[in-house]
């Protein structure tokens, strides 16, 4: 009875670092059009800010199994936070300073953080109960996780991006008083949310420093690696992640461009039902705003559908076997991203959005599938599913290399080979789990 207690009393603070870091991951983005004004960066150069992010899952996911495995999940995770806090703290000195390397350092720090506390969480979640249940709780975390994604593009939109950027001409025409006035301001405007974040967070780490959590992972094994890459399963779980996150962040990140490519915002404007969702989203007449942000608006039930459902999955997942849940959202997302390639208007824009709702129970459903049966290997599997996280990185280029020589439609082949990826995992985890039974 108080085993149950205090893993539900573990799972409930454990969620709420699950939506911690879907903030701060796209809090993150707002800063990509920022910086690029303010230092007048090319749009590679901007691009360096999701490399110095991803980059941090790549080269720090098996370190940090490692770590873990000789310090414990609950040790973990307090590092993982105070890391996180340090990072945050960093963009004051950066803003101040108006170095771009110290933003990339500061972005850096923050998903080095990020990156051991989600190759400590994942794994302490899906061994809080049964397996059996481990898709079920895994997703009903990660929809707090698409919480907080949903919630972060308001604020940064209301922090980050609120003010307008002077070129580097205009700041040289202006006298010194009015230059410290401005960079001032200017500072202030990416520093308030992060060191805010930054002092949360590190008061969190310290109250985690208090809370009992279950010590589930007694020792560390030998061999833990080397006996990884022998686990068939665990490999292609690797791999769905690596695709699922690539498709996903391909998808949300081309579509706004998808959209204007298929002249959406005429038709959004021609349409009172379409234009006045849009008005509503933004809060102002469509009149004053350009193609990009009418047809953006529309990017938000991308993500929110990933949140609703995860919600469903999480419910889903407990009733049904996952690997099951699994096939059947990946063929929804094939589905759609077909009618969405042979369709246009707005069939082809509410198809492809759809495809957000589809993709919520993916990652948390392969993360656990492919934890399965591995106990004392947890935290090693887990730092090497995390590093393929770096599926974001890779992908997207390929398909926007994809949608400049063959246009958007053809581009979607390239997600529609992940998602059937996906589908096989699914499959071959469901005929395994027969056989077993």
């Amino acid at each position: 009875m108080s085993t149950n207690k205090s893993y539900k009393s573990a799972f409930i603070f454990l969620t709420s670092l699950f939506f911690l870091w879907g903030f701060i991951t796209v809090l993150v983005d707002p800063l990509i059009p920022r910086l690029k004004e303010v230092f007048e960066l090319t749009y590679f150069e901007s691009g360096l800010i999701q490399f110095a992010f991803f980059g941090a899952y790549l080269l720090l996911s098996i370190p940090a199994g490692f770590i873990l495995s000789k310090i414990g999940y609950k040790k973990g995770i307090i590092l993982g936070l105070i890391i996180m806090g340090l990072g945050c703290m960093l963009f004051y000195p950066a803003a101040s300073s108006r170095l771009f390397i110290l933003f990339l350092l500061a972005v850096f720090i923050l998903a080095s953080g990020m990156t051991i506390l989600q190759v400590a969480a994942n794994p302490y979640v899906t061994a809080l109960g049964s397996e059996e249940t481990a898709s079920s709780r895994l997703n009903l975390s990660q929809a707090f996780n698409s919480l907080g994604t949903a919630i972060a593009p308001a604020i940064g939109a209301m922090f980050i991006l609120s003010d307008k950027i002077k070129t580097s001409d205009e700041i040289t025409a202006l006298t010194d008083a009015d230059k410290e006035i401005y960079f001032a301001a200017e500072a202030s405007n990416v520093q308030l949310p992060f060191v805010a974040i930054g002092a949360f967070t590190l008061i969190l780490a310290g109250i985690f420093v208090y809370v009992k959590l279950p010590k589930l992972l007694q020792k560390a094994p030998k061999g833990g690696y080397a006996s990884l890459l022998k686990k068939k399963s665990l490999v292609m779980g690797a791999i769905g992640i690596f695709v699922y996150v690539g498709a996903e962040v391909a998808i949300g990140s081309y579509m706004t461009d998808y959209f204007r490519d298929m002249s959406l915002s005429e038709a959004i404007m021609n349409s009172p039902t379409m234009k006045s969702i849009s008005e509503w989203i933004v809060g102002s007449d469509l009149a004053e705003l350009d193609s990009k942000a009418i047809v953006g608006t529309f990017v938000t039930f991308y993500w929110t559908g990933a949140m609703i459902g995860r919600f469903i999955g999480a419910y889903l997942t407990k009733i049904i076997d996952p690997a099951k849940v699994l096939i059947s959202f990946a063929i929804g997302a094939l589905l759609m991203i077909l009618i969405s390639m042979n369709t246009v208007g707005f069939i082809s824009m509410w198809s492809i959005i759809a495809v957000g709702l589809f993709n919520s129970i993916m990652f948390p459903t392969i993360f656990s599938l492919a934890l399965g049966g591995l106990d004392e290997l947890k935290p090693q599997a887990s730092g090497l599913l995390c590093t393929m996280i770096v599926g974001g990185a890779i992908i997207p280029p390929l398909y926007g290399l994809c949608t400049d020589n063959f246009g958007f439609k053809t581009a979607l082949i390239l997600v529609l080979v992940c998602y059937a990826y996906i589908m096989y995992y699914g499959y071959t985890k469901r005929k395994s789990s027969v056989v077993a039974g």
